[in-house]
This record gives C-alpha cells, sequence and structure tokens, in this order.
C-alpha cells in the first residue's frame, strides 16, 4: 500500500469516527448538545480535524439526515411484497415507516425536524428525493387501479406522507400517552381508510 493509499485510509476511519462519536453523544444525550468541541474529544483529535471532515455541525445532521431518507426507503422496501395486491402493498410501505421510526426515535426527529420535506429539499438532498419517487410510485399504482380519472397524484402523495408522519408525531413521539391503543393499529387504520377513500366509487 502506497503513502497515498495509506493517508485516505486514515481520513476515512477519523471520518467514520466522527460519524461513530457524533451518533453516541446524540443517543445519550440529544442532537441539541452535538458540538464539534465535543466530537473531537470524544475521538480524541483537534476541532480543526473534524471542520476538514465536517464544514460545521450542519454539514454532520445533514449526513445524518440523507443516511436516515436512505435508511428509511430500504425499511419500507423490506416490507413489501411485490406480488401483493397494490391496497395490501401501501400498507406494508405503513408498517416499514412505522418500523423504522419506532427503531430509530432521534433519527427520525432530525429529519422531520420541520416537516414533511419540502421540494427545495428533495433537489439538495438526493435520498430524499429517491424515496419520494418511491411512494409517487405507490400512490400512482393504486390511483390507476381505482379507474379514476380526476385524482390529483401530488395530493393524493402529500395525503399519504402527512399520515404516515401525523401518526408517527403524535404517537412515537408523544411522552406520556394516556390510553392503551396501539400506534401501529392507528397507522393501519388510517391507511386503510386513504386506500377506501380512493378505490371506492
Amino acid at each position: 500500500m502506497g503513502l497515498s493509499e495509506r493517508k485516505l485510509r486514515h481520513q476515512q476511519e477519523v471520518k467514520n469516527q466522527i460519524i461513530a462519536s457524533s451518533r453516541e453523544i446524540v443517543n445519550m444525550e440529544g442532537w441539541a448538545a452535538l458540538s464539534i468541541r465535543k466530537i473531537a474529544d470524544a475521538i480524541e483529535y483537534s476541532v480543526p480535524v473534524v471542520y476538514k471532515h465536517f464544514e460545521s455541525k450542519e454539514a454532520i445532521t445533514a449526513f445524518f439526515v440523507a443516511e436516515g431518507f436512505a435508511a428509511l426507503k430500504k425499511e419500507m422496501e423490506a416490507c413489501v411484497v411485490p406480488t401483493d395486491p397494490i391496497e395490501k402493498r401501501v400498507q406494508q410501505l405503513a408498517e416499514g415507516y412505522w418500523l423504522f421510526a419506532s427503531k430509530n426515535p432521534k433519527d427520525y426527529e432530525l429529519m422531520f425536524g420541520v416537516g414533511l420535506p419540502t421540494c427545495e429539499m428533495h433537489q439538495q438532498v438526493p435520498a430524499i428525493a429517491e424515496l419520494a419517487n418511491y411512494l409517487r410510485q405507490f400512490i400512482d399504482e393504486l390511483i390507476e387501479s381505482s379507474g379514476k380519472k380526476d385524482l390529483n397524484t401530488c395530493v393524493k402523495y402529500r395525503s399519504f406522507w402527512s399520515i404516515l408522519h401525523g401518526v408517527v408525531a403524535i404517537e412515537l413521539l408523544t411522552i406520556n400517552r394516556w390510553d392503551s391503543v396501539c400506534p401501529s393499529e392507528v397507522l393501519a387504520d388510517s391507511i386503510q381508510a386513504f386506500t377506501q377513500s380512493i378505490q371506492k366509487n
């Protein structure tokens, strides 16, 4: 291995340490506690070394946002059975969404800290655009299967994602629950109503 290759490998190792330490800080103290100084102290390097890999704390959180949306898409894909009817696959999408959010609440909170991703965010973060396009395919197929010609695909797509995010935000991120209703059941019921609203005449 040449000198340049060893240098590149070392740089990647440091970057991996920064990412791992950042996640550990977040898991223990939350996103608000994350700082370049804390990361530098954790990996036992100087602050400029961290800045060499990430220009700011915002750049680090942007990395986790992109990583989160890619992981969310992967979780949803794993839940979908391609041969199932479209209405069932839409339910499976919702199940994958819930699984990701329930297993990664801190990541989810960061990803959707300001609500649903905007068109500008779709353009800036390819992982968001890829997830959006993936969801749109299912909504397009659901509408096509209904035979209706007067439905606005964009509106239905936004409604679908709003349902997913809304149930997670209300149920998963609520600290003090007062009832015994399972959040995943609420999501399933909401998605069933959504698909029926499209398919029924």
